[in-house]
């Protein structure tokens, strides 16, 4: 009998580039049927994603989920904004430290958990600086290199 935890992992790989995590939480995200079905087909970008509060809940803006291909006139808004599903406690935690500190809040990944829901990955950051960017260039370059030297 196959698991039923899935491979498919959707990562938005801009956001550690542009981006310093400082505290990540995992939430689930409120979808429709098709999108859903067109997540389980990998059919998804987070790359210009991010998250804002509204009436205190969190809601997911950016993320493209293509339409389902056998969908019908039921078929979703490929941008349209997701409920993020966070405990009450979660919700006024991450709220302060946006509000005080002007941070934001980005999503890094979504996947299929073990239960077969989507989840969200989200990230409180802060954006780099282009010499921070820059930074993190040099230092993977030169492990990258390191690494080689060490295969030979």
């Amino acid at each position: 009998m196959r698991s039923r935890s899935s491979d498919i992992v959707i990562k938005n790989k801009k956001a550690s580039h542009d981006y310093e995590f400082l505290e990540k939480y995992i939430a689930g995200i409120k979808l429709m049927g098709t999108e859903i079905k067109s997540i389980r087909e990998g059919k998804a970008n987070l790359t210009d994603s991010y998250c804002i509060f509204r009436d205190g809940e969190l809601y997911l803006k950016g993320m493209h989920i293509a339409e389902y291909w056998w969908g019908n006139l039921n078929n979703h808004d490929p941008l349209r904004e997701r409920k993020l599903l966070l405990k009450s406690r979660e919700l006024s935690k991450i709220g302060r430290k946006v509000k005080e500190s002007g941070l934001t809040i980005i999503v890094i990944k979504v996947f299929i958990n073990e239960k077969g829901l989507a989840k969200a990955e989200i990230a409180i950051a802060r954006g780099k600086k282009e010499y921070d960017k820059r930074e993190t260039l040099k230092r993977k370059d030169s492990e990258r290199e390191l690494d080689r030297i060490r295969k030979r």
